[in-house]
């Protein structure tokens, strides 16, 4: 049976919660296997609007077993919070599983994030300061507190002790912020660990045995491919590996198990924080797509920065995750808008055009944007039901976007509800 995996191929905020939403609704096992909760999935399901940080998509689906991977990082008070909302709106939680691996977001990383993202001044990365940077410092440093660790009350004291004594030294004599109260962490993480336990399960186990028994497998992501620790726009990336690649490791499978990877893209390209963006639109036509797109973060509510679809970016995230497929979505948005374009190759400062998406910041950061130009649409296409209504130029520009980046498009979205999907 198959198992799919859903990534990202711009900066985020490409349209993955609808995508995954449609495909966990097939699917029997649905797994994150990365980030926390400083990224977000929008999904309309009947509508009612879901706004799910750290919870897979599928635990909107009864049947359905949903499961966080050891790749994740989790802040467990939020976790809380939105098992607690989802209930409230009627959502069982019974089948959802975390892996007891999976490290813990502790309150000195929230505040440390903060305070070094103060120090930075102007050059801040522009983190959402939830912590994940630091909790994956901790992890790789090895001193990091695991969900395994909150249901255990003398292993996590101590680990809150040695670890919490010298992360309050930093942010007292280093950063000028105010030392933790370590009693009263212990306490208020151990009162999470006695909420949580009943979730924990071993995630590697309970995917593999899923796939041995032929069931229907949905892999999930946070984030995107140019926020990538190693292949994104470094050092304005995330703290892991969004790629599909991360998945195998965030769950704990072989890539053996995995038949199918599905790349989401807008049929434009949106950006939050700092660092180069070649297409990017600063005028009235960036604004209108924020405005028509709705183009505002789920975790922050920030302005995305809004650009010109480029297949430079599209052709990268192709070849570092093996895409056999791609979905565009809100092709909608650029009803209207005008003359379209594409950018199909970057120009360097010294004349040379590339076609390869550069490895470094400092040479993104001189390119120009090399562009085709396609003859725009102004018909309403939120109710077509099939790929075929579609008016003429709306294909012609999905038909260019195969071909610049080499994979073909098997989902159009054109309207924020899960129905408003066409599938070829």
């Amino acid at each position: 049976m198959p198992a799919n995996i859903v990534v990202g191929t711009q900066w985020g905020d490409e349209g993955k919660g609808k995508i995954i939403d449609i495909l966990a609704s097939r699917a029997d096992v649905v797994v994150r296997s990365q980030g926390g909760n400083n990224a977000g999935h929008t999904v309309v399901n009947n509508g009612e609007v879901y706004k799910l940080h750290l919870i897979p998509s599928g635990i909107l689906y009864p049947n359905t077993l949903c499961l966080i991977g050891a790749g994740v990082v989790l802040d467990p008070k939020d976790f809380i919070g939105e098992l607690d909302s989802l209930e409230a709106r009627g959502i069982s939680t019974a089948n959802l599983k975390v892996d007891p691996r999976a490290h813990i977001v502790m309150p000195w990383h929230i505040a440390l994030d903060g305070l070094s993202e103060e120090f930075r001044g102007n050059s801040d990365i522009g983190t959402t300061k939830r912590g994940i940077g630091p909790t994956y410092m901790d992890k790789y440093e090895r001193c990091g507190i695991r969900m395994y660790d909150l249901v255990n009350p003398e292993v996590l004291a101590a680990k809150i002790k040695s670890t919490g004594t010298l992360k309050n030294k930093i942010i007292t004599e280093v950063y000028g912020g105010e030392a933790f109260d370590l009693d009263k962490v212990t306490e208020e993480y151990t009162a999470y660990g006695q909420r949580l336990a009943k979730y924990m399960d071993d995630v590697s186990v309970l995917t593999f045995n899923a796939s041995k028994d032929g069931k229907t497998i949905m892999f999930e992501g946070a984030q995107a491919t140019l926020l990538d620790i190693d292949f994104g726009t470094y050092p304005y990336v995330t703290s892991s590996h969004p790629l599909s690649a991360g998945v195998c490791v965030g769950t704990g499978v072989g890539p053996k198990v995995i038949t199918n990877i599905i790349g989401v893209a807008k049929a434009y390209t949106t950006r939050v924080g700092k660092g180069p963006f070649p297409t990017e639109l600063d005028d009235e036509i960036g604004d209108q797509i924020r405005n028509l797109g709705g183009e505002f973060g789920t975790t922050t509510g920030r302005p995305r920065r809004t650009g010109w679809f480029d297949a430079v970016i599209v052709r990268h995230s192709v070849r570092v995750n093996g895409l056999d497929s791609l979905a565009i979505n809100k092709l909608d948005t650029l009803s209207g808008i005008g003359t379209l374009k594409i950018c199909v190759a970057y120009k360097m400062p010294d004349g040379s055009v590339i076609e390869n998406f550069p490895p470094t910041l400092e040479a993104l950061e001189g390119c120009e944007p090399v562009y085709e130009e396609f003859e725009g649409f102004g018909e309403d296409i939120s109710k077509c039901t099939s790929f075929d209504e579609l008016p003429e130029n709306c294909r012609k520009y999905i038909k260019r976007l195969e071909e610049l980046v080499g994979c073909p498009v098997k989902m159009v979205g054109i309207g924020p509800d899960r129905s408003q999907i066409l599938e070829r």
